[in-house]
C-alpha cells in the first residue's frame, strides 16, 4: 500500500522575513503531515485486514510484515509527538490504548474512505466506529477489551480532555471524536458557533499595523505563548498557565482590535469578538452559564476570544455592602478561573486600565499598552487610509495633515474616508479643503469644545459655513 503522502498541510503562517524560521516551519509542516498519513495508513491497513479476515482470508506473512512495519512507523512519530500535528490536542499523558482509540476515531472524520470501510464493516451509514469494531481492529483481548471501555467512559481519559463527544451505551454504540477536533487535528479552520461571541473579519496584517517596533515585539511574544505550548509545557514540563491572556490597554481608536485581529491572522486562526453585556446577567447563576457556554464551546479550538471593555468587569473591588456585591465578585472569579483552564488565546481589552483592579493584573501574560500614535504613526496612517485608488490634490500634504491634530487611528481612518466621499461628491481630487472638514467633523464627534486652531495648518482651509455647521469659537453649537 502507497503512503498517503503530504496532504494534509499545516499552514500555520510564519514572519515572511525570517528564512530560518520559514525553513523551521516547513520541516514542522512537513513532519506534522507525516504523522498523521501513518496514522491513516494503518487505520486503513487494519480495516482492510479485518474484512479480509471476515472473508477467511488469514493475515498472511508478507501482510503482518507490512503491519509491523506500519506499526513502527506510527511508535517512532508518536513517541516525538509534541512536534506533531498531534501537538494541538491535549494529549499529555495520554495512554497508549486511549491512542489508539482516538486515532479510529479520528480517522473516518479526517480521511474520508476509512469512513467508508468503517460502513462496510459495520454495516448502514455508521461511520464512526463503535467498541466492537476498535476490539476487532485491535485484536484486543478481554482484559484489554475491558480496558478500553474505561478509557471512553465518562471518567475516562478520552471524556476527560473533552476529546469524545460522547460516551456509548454499549459496544455497538459509535464512538464519536468532539465537535471541531479533526479541524484542530488538521489545522483547518473551524467554523465555530460561540455563544455570545460574533466572528470578526480580519482585514489588515503586520504591515498594516502601524505601532512602535516595542509593541510589536510584544504581539510576536505573546504568540509565542500560543504556538510552543506544546514544547514549554507538555516536553519541558514548564506549567500549563491556560489561554494565554493578554491585556491590551489604551485610548479608543489606538488599534487595539486590529492588533487582536493581526495576532489571529498570524495563528491562522479567527477572531471572536465576546459581548461581556450579552454574557452578564442580573439572574443569580446565569452569568456563570453563559460563560460556561462560551467557554465550552471554544477549548481546544484554534480560535482566538477577545472580551472587550474588561474594566466593566474586572474594576476595582468595593466594599461588599449586600449580597449582590459578593456575587459580583463570584462572577470574576468564575470568569479567571474558566479563563485559567481553558486552552485557547484570550485578549482583553480595556481603554481605562487604571480602572482595573491590580490584583487582577497577574493573571495576564501579557500586557501591551497602546498609545496615541506620534507624528511619524500618524502620517503612516494618512498614507494607509486614504484609498488608493482616490486622486489626490497636488496640494495635499500628507505630513501636514498628521501635524494638524493628534488624533488616533481610528479617527484617521474615518477622516479619511470622510474625504474621499466629499472628493467623489464634488468630482475632483482629495485636497486640503476635503481633508480639513473630515477632520473638523471628527473632532466633533465627542462632544468637547473645540475650534478651528484645534486642525493647526489646516485650519485655513475651512471656511465659514463648514464652522457654523460644526462648534462655534466658544464651543457652543448657534442657534
Amino acid at each position: 500500500m502507497k503512503p498517503a503522502g503530504n496532504i494534509y498541510p499545516m499552514g500555520e503562517r510564519t514572519c515572511p522575513a525570517a528564512e530560518t524560521i520559514a525553513a523551521e516551519t516547513i520541516a514542522a509542516e512537513s513532519l506534522a503531515a507525516e504523522s498523521l498519513a501513518a496514522e491513516w495508513e494503518r487505520v486503513e491497513y487494519l480495516a482492510l485486514v479485518a474484512a479480509a479476515q471476515r472473508r477467511g482470508t488469514p493475515l498472511a506473512g508478507e501482510a503482518r510484515k507490512e503491519l509491523s512495519t506500519l506499526q513502527s512507523r506510527v511508535d517512532r512519530l508518536r513517541s516525538d509527538w509534541a512536534k506533531t500535528a498531534w501537538a494541538n490536542l491535549p494529549l499529555a499523558g495520554i495512554p497508549s490504548l486511549a491512542w489508539e482509540v482516538l486515532a479510529c476515531v479520528l480517522a473516518p472524520e479526517c480521511m474520508p474512505k476509512i469512513a467508508l470501510l468503517f460502513c462496510r464493516l459495520q454495516g448502514g451509514d455508521r461511520a464512526h466506529p463503535s467498541a466492537a469494531l476498535i476490539q476487532e481492529l485491535l485484536g484486543l483481548d478481554a482484559n484489554d477489551a475491558r480496558d478500553l471501555m474505561a478509557q471512553i467512559n465518562i471518567t475516562g481519559f478520552l471524556r476527560d480532555r473533552g476529546l469524545l463527544a460522547n460516551s456509548p451505551q454499549g459496544p455497538l454504540d459509535p464512538i464519536r471524536p468532539a465537535a471541531g477536533l479533526a479541524a484542530a487535528l488538521m489545522g483547518r479552520p473551524q467554523a465555530l458557533a460561540v455563544p455570545g461571541a460574533a466572528l470578526l473579519k480580519q482585514q489588515g496584517d503586520w504591515e498594516d499595523l502601524v505601532l512602535s517596533a516595542d509593541r510589536k515585539a510584544m504581539l510576536r511574544e505573546f504568540i509565542f505563548w500560543v504556538r510552543h505550548r506544546g514544547q514549554v509545557v507538555e516536553q519541558w514540563g514548564g506549567r500549563d498557565t491556560g489561554g494565554p491572556l493578554a491585556l491590551f490597554s489604551g485610548p479608543s481608536g489606538t488599534g487595539k482590535t486590529f492588533a487582536a485581529g493581526v495576532v489571529a491572522g498570524e495563528l491562522g486562526w479567527p477572531l471572536y469578538r465576546v459581548n461581556l453585556g450579552r454574557l452578564v446577567s442580573k439572574y443569580i447563576g446565569e452569568t456563570e452559564k453563559n460563560l460556561n457556554a462560551l467557554f465550552d464551546a471554544a477549548h481546544g479550538k484554534k480560535a482566538v476570544l477577545q472580551f472587550d471593555e474588561a474594566d466593566s468587569l474586572f474594576g476595582k473591588r468595593g466594599e461588599v455592602r449586600d449580597a449582590r456585591d459578593r456575587y459580583a465578585n463570584m462572577e470574576v472569579s468564575h470568569l479567571l478561573a474558566r479563563i485559567e483552564t481553558h486552552r485557547g488565546p484570550c485578549i482583553l481589552t480595556t481603554n481605562l486600565r487604571g480602572h482595573l483592579d491590580p490584583a487582577f493584573t497577574r493573571r495576564f501574560q501579557m500586557i501591551i499598552p497602546f498609545c496615541t500614535p506620534d507624528e511619524n504613526q500618524r502620517t503612516l496612517l494618512w498614507e494607509k487610509h486614504l484609498p488608493p485608488g482616490a486622486p489626490l490634490a497636488h496640494d495635499l500634504d500628507i505630513r501636514e495633515l498628521a501635524r494638524s491634530a493628534a488624533v488616533n487611528g481610528g479617527s484617521i481612518r474615518n477622516a479619511a474616508l470622510h474625504a474621499a466621499f466629499l472628493a467623489a461628491a464634488k468630482s475632483g481630487p482629495i485636497g486640503p479643503a476635503e481633508a480639513a472638514l473630515a477632520l473638523w467633523r471628527e473632532i466633533g464627534k465627542d462632544g468637547r469644545k473645540h475650534t478651528p486652531a484645534d486642525l493647526g495648518p489646516l485650519a485655513h482651509h475651512l471656511d465659514e459655513m463648514d464652522i457654523q455647521n460644526g462648534e462655534s469659537p466658544h464651543g457652543s453649537r448657534p442657534h
